[in-house]
């Protein structure tokens, strides 16, 4: 089966679900990951070496996806912190020549009830990209959360994360935490939800909620069959 993952930027893909990541290329499933933006462009607008920084990122994320079985990671280059004011074309195109040449059975995409708007872009033209036409290849939709992005966004029933899909990775913690590191200019310490320490205890508490050990969770929002 074929996979595809959505990310706005660099690291969002193996802070949300690196662990279900793993496990699904572990079981033979072939995981590709598509970032849209640079991640670079808003962060580091100041510097003279733009392109470089850029460039760096992006290695930074083969390697991590590298070291969770990842197939081939896809680069959409639009500038981050833009997406909402780029024509929506642009975006809706960039996910869906994606998809057009994976073909995936299963997309992960952003929540819509994230603080980042970068995130809720990204949903909307997954949105678009799925569509349920004749012939849609994907055939399950999930949304997933991102520390920092999704429990920052106000507790209201619209914002609220109600996962109801979860995925044990028990298996799958040391790989997670090897795939984050890579992305050394995004670590945060302790406790920021972005550090190591504070993903480790969020998992735990995640699986807490299903009696299960370590876990990511997810929102199914659409399966045909």
């Amino acid at each position: 089966m074929r996979v595809l993952v959505i990310a706005a930027h660099p690291d969002d893909e193996v802070y949300g679900m690196g662990g279900t990541i793993a496990k699904l290329t572990s079981k033979g499933h072939e995981v590709h990951i598509l970032i849209v933006t640079d991640g670079c462009t808003a962060q580091y607008r100041d510097y003279e070496n733009l392109p470089e920084i850029i460039e760096r990122k992006k290695e930074e994320s083969k390697k991590a996806n590298a070291l969770i079985g990842v197939k081939q990671v896809h680069f959409g280059n639009l500038p981050d912190m833009q997406l909402d004011v780029i024509p929506h074309i642009e975006l809706n195109e960039v996910i869906e020549n994606v998809i057009e040449r994976v073909r995936p059975k299963e997309v992960y995409t952003h929540f819509y009830g994230d603080v980042n708007l970068d995130h809720q872009m990204v949903y909307k033209s997954t949105l678009v990209a799925v569509r349920p036409v004749p012939d849609q290849c994907v055939k399950r939709l999930y949304a997933y959360s991102v520390p920092s992005a999704t429990e920052w966004s106000p507790q209201m029933i619209e914002t609220s994360f109600t996962a109801n899909v979860f995925s044990n990775i028990e298996d799958f913690e040391l790989q997670k935490e090897l795939a984050i590191a890579t992305y050394q200019t995004e670590l945060r310490n302790y406790p920021h939800p972005r550090s190591i320490k504070s993903i480790k205890a969020l998992d735990l508490a995640v699986g807490l909620q299903c009696g299960m050990q370590s876990s990511e969770s997810f929102i199914l929002l659409r399966s045909l069959s």
